[in-house]
């Protein structure tokens, strides 16, 4: 009952990548075959088109907050709000990392856990974005923020909402991040990872 109607919809609902349809629906490449080959946001950025990144960055926190929040609510009436809500939040960010609808070719994910963590505890999410902010303010490096934040939630997470069923889901999500990011990873250790630019006649975003 669990899987068919929460785990699967969510899978589902995180396969919907916004990246690829963005581009689709306002004729830009395919984001998967430009840049850094990466379906997400801050490739999308790369096109040059701020409006889809922007769009592309909405669309993906917005579907890891459905799937969880919708899965939290129905489950509650069923009385399994909890093995529903991180079965979801896993499920979904599943779908984003391997689309069923793309070739399970899909993102990192660092959007969509975000949209997953405000929707399971809003303070979690804040707590998870100041240090991604705090991250890339100070390198311009948004791997290593992702990373940072992606070490961070677990161990806030068991601060701010314990048990042992949310802290597993928080480390699994963390550990696809830390998976997804291997490539950046040792272009960090190996210092070439690239940052992005500091703007100089625009205020920065």
């Amino acid at each position: 009952m669990i899987i068919v109607f929460f785990v699967v919809p969510a899978y589902l609902m995180g396969s919907l990548s916004f990246a690829v349809i963005v581009s689709r629906l306002i004729g830009l490449p395919d984001p998967r075959k430009h840049g850094s080959g990466n379906p997400g946001a801050t490739n999308m950025l790369r096109t040059g088109n701020k409006s889809a990144a922007a769009l592309t960055l909405i669309g993906d926190m917005a579907k890891g907050w459905l799937a969880v929040y919708l899965a939290r609510y129905f489950g509650a009436q069923y009385g399994m709000e909890i093995t529903a809500t991180y079965g979801a939040a896993v499920a979904v960010f599943l779908g984003h990392l391997y689309p069923i609808f793309f070739g399970f070719k899909g993102g990192k994910g660092v959007a969509t856990a975000l949209g997953i963590l405000l929707a399971i505890s809003p303070w979690l999410g804040l707590a998870a974005l100041a240090s991604w902010l705090t991250v890339f303010a100070l390198t311009r490096i948004s791997s290593l923020a992702a990373l940072t934040a992606a070490t961070l939630a677990p161990i806030l997470g068991s601060y701010l909402i314990g048990g042992t069923l949310p802290v597993a889901a928080l480390c699994i999500i963390s550990a696809l991040i830390f998976w997804r990011h291997r490539t950046n990873i040792r272009r960090l250790l190996a210092g070439e990872e690239g940052r992005f630019a500091k703007p100089v006649d625009t205020p920065s975003e």
